[in-house]
């Protein structure tokens, strides 16, 4: 997992969710895909996916169940997937940093 993404574009306007327990930045590459950069404090959430998404936690930590499945823990460096067309609760133990990269 990276550190940094060069040569980007980072839109000002801040995405924010569930009165602010969730705040990210859309990251635009040169080849027009998009990203978002984001911090979840600790809450409990419910998120819907219209793609499919990766999220990396790259730092924190914080528990997903996604649909049908059991609760699983993710810490920093952990990644995992979420189907186009659904939802996943997650639980941050902590405050959780990430990125979404989107199919």
């Amino acid at each position: 997992m990276t550190t940094q993404f060069d040569n980007v574009t980072v839109l000002k306007q801040g995405n924010v969710y569930f009165d602010g327990k969730c705040v990210s930045h859309t990251v635009v590459f040169a080849d027009g895909s998009r990203k978002t950069l984001g911090v979840i404090l600790p809450s409990s959430l419910t998120f819907s996916t219209g793609v499919a998404e990766i999220m990396d936690i790259t730092s924190g930590s914080c528990r997903v169940r996604q649909k049908d499945q059991a609760w699983t823990t993710y810490g920093g460096g952990e990644s995992f997937e979420i189907p186009a067309n659904s939802s996943f609760d997650i639980e941050t133990l902590e405050t959780v940093n990430y990125v979404c990269h989107y199919a």
